[in-house]
């Protein structure tokens, strides 16, 4: 088996479907030793701003000499990118040896009449598996989709559990209220295991507040009114907590508060569990901090920006941290969504924003096709164009960007992780993470 073999094996359990639940993966772990019992998990939950939170969490704890693991998804250009220690991707070799392992036990649990894990369930036991044998310190584990039945929540005892901002977003799985939602993201909570939150509506944190209660665990929300913001511009933020002053290149209010959640979240650690981080980490940490995809500035000149956001909450996040940062500015903006999104809405809300739109589509079997989102959105905004291929949208748009444009491609993860490549060799701008 070599990286293309042991690829082809997950992506082809996509076939098997996406199951809430966690017989499945438990029974998988069971399988490989149970490794996610042996390791320090910090389980991060929410809909917005997990992979942000996530980051800061492990840039301060890399900086204070701690070899971390982190568990994110989806990738934007490699799917090695989803696990790796220290920000250096998984291994091709510890890739290979992982799953010939996973798909021995796979094989081994069909032979006796269970079912086939699904894909997510295969990446979740890769993961755990690879930190356990690499021997990492911490796991920052980001939960996939909800928390009750997320494949990640078969962790028995985690350092502390995280809820990051918490809006609609899959409403289909995890219900069409506020409520429901919230009382699925907190069922990562266990019995006296620290809460930190981000600031939450009145609905969320009562939810929260409850399900806290029954797990006899403390919550700690985030308060607004605690978060001093001092500067803000194209190249970050500088911002004062707790009476400490702390920076982060990160574009966008919402950063400095996943920011803050993450301080926070290292803050309650060591009034928890007896662990000492320096104030110095953190501060540094937190400024080291890099999440690719996020409000991301791939180029200057031109300024070109991708975003992942795919739901309401995120799009108002970028339209604001726009209209913030680079106010007065024609918006050229390339759009590709997921039908199971909430498309109304998000198409509304980048209408209105955008001068001139160019319609792409996502290479995933969920995408809006082109020529469908192309009418709903030209009905909204007559400034609407679709070209054949995504590349032919991005060279276009770019031609239109002058010293008083910007362009921004946005509308899903997937569509900015399947241009991201061919932007960086436009833009000449090297990759993030450290390979192997």
């Amino acid at each position: 088996m070599n990286r293309e073999d042991a690829l082809s094996f997950i992506h082809e359990t996509c076939k098997f479907g996406s199951k809430l639940g966690l017989e499945n993966i438990g029974r998988l772990l069971n399988k490989l030793g149970n490794p996610q019992d042996k390791l320090n998990i910090i389980h991060i939950a929410g809909t917005n701003g997990k992979g942000s939170t996530a980051s800061y969490i492990q840039s301060i704890l890399i900086e204070d000499g701690y070899n971390i693991g982190i568990f994110t998804s989806p990738y934007l250009e490699r799917f090695e990118e989803r696990i790796r220690i220290n920000d250096r991707l998984i291994e091709e070799s510890k890739l290979v040896e992982g799953i010939e392992i996973i798909k021995n036990a796979v094989n081994s649990i069909v032979k006796e009449g269970g079912t086939h894990p699904t894909e997510f369930e295969v990446v979740t036991a890769l993961g755990f598996w690879y930190f356990y044998h690499s021997s990492v310190d911490y796991v920052v584990l980001e939960v996939g989709l909800g928390g009750r039945f997320d494949a990640t929540n078969i962790i028995k005892k985690p350092l502390i559990s995280v809820v990051t901002s918490i809006s609609f977003d899959h409403t289909a799985i995890l219900g069409d209220t506020l409520e429901k939602i919230a009382f699925e993201k907190a069922g990562i909570f266990k019995e006296n295991i620290p809460v930190v939150s981000f600031f939450q509506k009145n609905e969320v944190k009562n939810v929260l507040e409850e399900e806290a209660y029954k797990k006899n665990s403390n919550i700690k929300f985030l308060k607004k009114d605690e978060i001093i913001i001092q500067s803000k511009d194209a190249k970050g933020s500088t911002f004062i907590y707790k009476e400490q002053e702390y920076r982060t290149n990160l574009l966008g209010e919402h950063q400095i508060f996943n920011a803050t959640l993450a301080i926070e979240t290292i803050m309650q650690m060591m009034l928890n569990k007896d662990i000492e981080i320096k104030l110095e980490s953190i501060i540094n940490g937190v400024a080291k901090t890099i999440w690719p995809g996020r409000v991301e500035v791939l180029s200057e000149k031109p300024l070109f920006i991708i975003d992942g956001a795919h739901n309401v909450d995120g799009a108002n996040a970028l339209v604001s941290t726009i209209n913030n940062y680079f106010k007065d500015k024609k918006i050229i903006l390339l759009l590709g969504m997921l039908a199971d999104k909430d498309i109304e809405k998000l198409t509304d809300i980048y209408a209105k924003f955008a001068d001139e739109i160019f319609i792409c589509e996502p290479d995933n079997p969920r995408a809006i096709s082109k020529s469908e989102l192309f009418y709903i959105v030209q009905k909204k905004n007559r400034n609407t164009k679709i070209l054949d291929s995504n590349n032919d949208s991005i060279n276009s748009a770019i031609k239109l960007i002058d010293e008083n444009a910007v362009c921004i491609m946005t509308g899903s993860l997937y569509l900015i992780g399947d241009s991201r490549a061919y932007l960086r060799k436009i833009f000449n701008k090297k990759y993030e993470y450290k390979i192997n």
